[in-house]
């Protein structure tokens, strides 16, 4: 076993797997959803010794299906300790029991940043195509994404969009969300008001700021809990919505496309 590796020099150019100096890892284990979906996009099926809980998921995780069939960790370090990984992806920075065992044993770990932009998500795409073994994977699917989001319909720049979740929470710059409005020609409410990446807006104040655009987590246009009625309040009936699964936004993936063109045509419908 080595010890962790960090993104910028995982099996870089010209010295990894990729030439046939270093076998790629055969038993990959994922620590975290992030690291789930892009293992799945880059990896062998038989590389992939385990997932997180999180990845089969269809509300959470865009990869549900494929990953119904791959092994599923409910999060004990004894299971990866089973599994004897050679590579483990998404090794958390939190404090965590499970994590400490983990950590101790030394494993081969790429330790993804969360992707709060585009370029972060390529980044993140080439770290994991690299430390699998194929790169050329990496470049492929980068080079499918940015042909898809060339393609995206031109919005009317300058609306106003408010990403609204439940219990009145509004997400801010900085984020993949903000990320995504931008590239379909939106302005964040959060931003243009100097809110935080994360905070809260009552129903009072987000009818005074009069956007253009209500994003919505596509679960939440049913009332399932206090959580979500609050988006159905009749008070906002007249700001049109625009819903997008979680799945596609919880993390920065190939799902980025997904989100990017749902949003521009949600936009340009209008």
């Amino acid at each position: 076993m080595g010890g962790p590796i960090s993104s910028a020099d995982t099996l870089p150019a010209g010295t990894g797997a990729e030439t046939g100096n270093v076998a790629p890892p055969r038993r990959i284990v994922s620590l975290n959803l992030c690291a789930d979906q892009l293992l799945v996009a880059l990896a062998d099926r038989s590389q992939i010794a385990g997932l997180t809980r999180y990845a089969s998921d269809p509300n959470m995780s865009d990869v549900a299906g494929a990953a119904a069939s791959l092994p599923v960790f409910g999060g004990a370090a004894e299971e990866v300790l089973a599994a004897d990984p050679d590579l483990v992806i998404g090794m958390p920075a939190r404090r965590n029991p499970a994590i400490a065992v983990l950590k101790k044993q030394q494993y081969r770990s790429l330790d993804l940043k969360s992707a709060h932009d585009y370029e972060g998500i390529l980044k993140s795409i080439r770290d994991v195509a690299r430390a699998v073994g194929h790169p050329e994977r990496g470049e492929a699917l980068i080079a499918r994404m940015n042909a898809q989001l060339a393609r995206l319909p031109k919005g009317s720049s300058g609306k106003v969009a408010a990403y609204y979740q439940r219990r009145g929470y509004l997400t801010g710059t900085g984020t993949l969300i903000d990320d995504l409005m931008t590239r379909v020609g939106l302005v964040n409410l959060a931003g243009k008001l100097g809110k935080p990446s994360l905070s809260q807006m009552s129903l009072e104040e987000m009818v005074a700021a009069q956007p253009d655009f209500i994003v919505i987590d596509s679960a939440t246009q049913k009332v399932t809990d206090q959580g979500t009625e609050m988006l159905h309040h009749p008070i906002l009936r007249g700001i049109p919505r625009i819903a997008i699964p979680q799945a596609w936004t919880v993390c920065g993936g190939p799902a980025y496309v997904k989100a990017a063109r749902a949003m521009a045509a949600q936009v340009n419908a209008r």
